[in-house]
C-alpha cells in the first residue's frame, strides 16, 4: 500500500513539474515577442524549453540576482575609482597652475621667457602622465568588466542555463543579455503576482518580501 502511495506521489510530482514547465515556457514565449525580431529567430522552442527546465526549482533566479548584485557593486566600485582619479588630476592641475603663477609673479621680467618655457615643458609632462593614468584606468575597467562577464557566463553555464557559455562574440553576448533580461522579467512577474503568478505557485517564485514596490527583486 505504501509503495502504491509512493508511486502515486511520484506521478503527481511529475505532473506538477510538467505543469510548471509549461507555464514557464508559455511565459518565456510571451516575453520573447518583446525582443527584436533578429533575436526572436535565434531563440528556438528548444532553447526556451531548456531555459524553462533550468528555471523550475528557482535556483537560477537566485543565481542571476546574485550575479547582477555583484555586477552592480563592481560597476559602482570602478566608477568611484575613476572618479577619484579624475579628482586627483584636477587637484594636480590646480596646484601646478598656482605654482606657475606664483613663480611668474616672483620672476624678474628678463627671466620670464625662460621660466615660461620650462613651465610649458612641465605642464606637458604632467598632462602626458594624466593621459597615461586615465588610459591605464580605462584598460583596468574594461578588463575587470570582461572578467565579470566571463564569470557570469561560466556560472550560468555550470547551472545548466541554455545559451550560456564563455564567449566574446558580440552577437552571442547580445543574445545572452536578452536571455538574462527574459529571466529578470520573469522573476519580476513572479514578484508582482506573488504565488498566484502564472498559475504556478511553485518554489521557483521569488518571495513577495524580496520585491520592492515596483515589483523589482531586491537583495534580501
Amino acid at each position: 500500500m505504501e509503495r502504491y502511495a509512493g508511486a502515486l506521489e511520484e506521478v503527481a510530482d511529475g505532473a506538477r513539474q510538467q505543469e510548471r514547465h509549461y507555464q514557464l515556457l508559455s511565459a518565456l514565449q510571451s516575453l520573447v515577442k518583446e525582443l527584436p525580431s533578429s533575436f526572436q529567430q535565434r531563440l528556438s522552442y528548444t532553447t526556451l524549453s531548456d531555459l524553462a527546465l533550468a528555471l523550475l526549482d528557482g535556483t537560477v533566479f537566485e543565481i542571476v540576482q546574485g550575479l547582477l548584485e555583484i555586477q552592480h557593486l563592481t560597476e559602482k566600485s570602478l566608477y568611484n575609482q575613476r572618479l577619484r582619479l579624475q579628482n586627483e588630476h584636477r587637484v594636480l592641475r590646480q596646484a601646478l597652475r598656482q605654482k606657475h603663477q606664483e613663480a611668474q609673479q616672483a620672476c624678474r621680467p628678463h627671466n620670464l621667457p625662460v621660466l615660461q618655457a620650462a613651465q610649458q615643458q612641465e605642464l606637458q609632462a604632467v598632462e602626458h602622465r594624466i593621459h597615461e593614468e586615465q588610459r591605464a584606468m580605462d584598460r583596468k575597467i574594461v578588463l575587470e568588466l570582461d572578467r565579470k562577464v566571463a564569470d557570469q557566463q561560466s556560472t550560468l553555464e555550470k547551472a545548466g542555463v541554455a545559451g550560456f557559455y564563455v564567449t566574446t562574440n558580440p552577437q552571442e553576448l547580445m543574445l545572452q543579455m536578452n536571455l538574462l533580461e527574459l529571466i529578470r522579467k520573469l522573476q519580476q512577474r513572479g514578484c508582482r503576482a506573488g504565488k498566484a503568478a502564472l498559475g504556478l505557485g511553485g518554489p521557483w517564485q521569488p518571495p513577495a518580501a524580496q520585491c520592492d514596490q515596483k515589483g523589482s527583486p531586491v537583495p534580501p
